[in-house]
């Protein structure tokens, strides 16, 4: 199958919404571990600091699937623009795009989950 120019930029539009998301949520993620480092100096009760080393390797983990859902996306639409620019047909790839909308549904889903659970633990320790 072979992208149309709508469908190009229909990809292109995709592509932006997910990187600025993910940016979005990686500034979050900073605040979070800012958050994390200010109970981190109050918390003299052992709950607290095992519930806080478990949301701090959370977060990094979290920074670990945003950094490789940033990467490839960008390299995907880095494929796409070369051929662009090559006036080559482009062959689509449904599987690997829908593969990364699937991830990123992944990422939103489980990201929420953390912070819900990370405002409760806030509002448990403040």
């Amino acid at each position: 199958m072979v992208l149309s120019d709508d469908s190009l930029q229909v990809v292109h539009f995709e592509h932006r919404l997910w990187v600025n998301e993910l940016d979005f949520f990686a500034d979050e993620l900073r605040i979070y571990e800012h958050q994390l480092e200010e109970l981190v100096k109050k918390a003299d009760k052992k709950g607290a600091m095992q519930e806080l080393e478990q949301f701090q390797n959370q977060f990094i983990r979290q920074k670990e699937v945003l950094d490789t859902l940033q990467h490839d996306i960008h390299i995907h639409e880095q494929k796409l623009s070369e051929a662009v620019q090559k006036d080559k047909e482009l062959p689509l790839d449904p599987e690997y795009h829908e593969f990364l909308k699937e991830q990123m549904e992944s990422f939103r889903s489980i990201y929420s989950g953390l912070k819900q659970r990370f405002y409760l633990f806030l509002n448990k320790w403040k």
